[in-house]
């Protein structure tokens, strides 16, 4: 007896090929949104390490900001310290150079001559005096100038006048103090100077 199948075989096969499909398109959905997923979560958390060593250099750069600007403010203290230091050691050598200076003139200065002002201007000093006659007053230059501490005595003016009814020169002049250092007086660091 010949078996005729009457049911529609085509169609079963299409609806199962369909389910096979729709199975496999939802497995390869699966699989991709997996993908995805798993791809984000890596990148999410790539971003999140690479936020945090972002995060972890901008606290370095802030500390050491911090450490910078302490450092200046060290060297600019440094600076400081070092300009009162040079300002103390000008004054400890110079502070003398008045003494030598006023014993200087008390010692080279002529009977003839005595002075009205002395006047120092860092290193220069303008003498204004009067004198008897023209003769002390250069006396009183050769003196000025073979003086340790005293050099370039220059003239400025001369001119006569009357002074209580005494004829005097009134005289300027302009000497300079010499610069001398420690090592050059040997007894100046111990506060007692050479006497010349």
């Amino acid at each position: 007896m010949i078996r005729i199948n009457l049911l529609p075989h085509r169609e079963l096969k299409r609806k199962a090929r369909q389910q096979q499909i729709a199975v496999l398109a939802g497995l390869i959905g699966l699989l991709s949104i997996a993908v995805v997923m798993s791809i984000h979560t890596i990148n999410a958390g790539r971003i999140d390490y690479q936020n945090g060593r972002n995060q972890y250099l901008t606290d370095q750069i802030t500390i050491l900001d911090k450490e910078i600007a302490e450092i200046r403010e060290i060297k600019t203290q440094t600076q400081e310290l070092l300009a009162r230091k040079q300002v103390v050691e000008t004054l400890q050598s110079s502070r003398s150079e008045v003494v030598h200076l006023l014993d200087q003139l008390v010692r080279l200065l002529p009977d003839g001559v005595y002075l009205q002002s002395v006047k120092q201007v860092d290193h220069n000093i303008t003498l204004v005096g009067y004198a008897q006659s023209n003769a002390w007053v250069s006396v009183l230059m050769r003196n000025l100038e073979s003086s340790q501490w005293l050099e370039s005595p220059l003239l400025i003016e001369i001119k006569a006048m009357t002074v209580n009814n005494v004829r005097q020169n009134e005289f300027n002049m302009q000497i300079k103090l010499k610069r001398v250092t420690l090592d050059a007086v040997p007894n100046l660091s111990r506060g007692t100077a050479t006497k010349s």
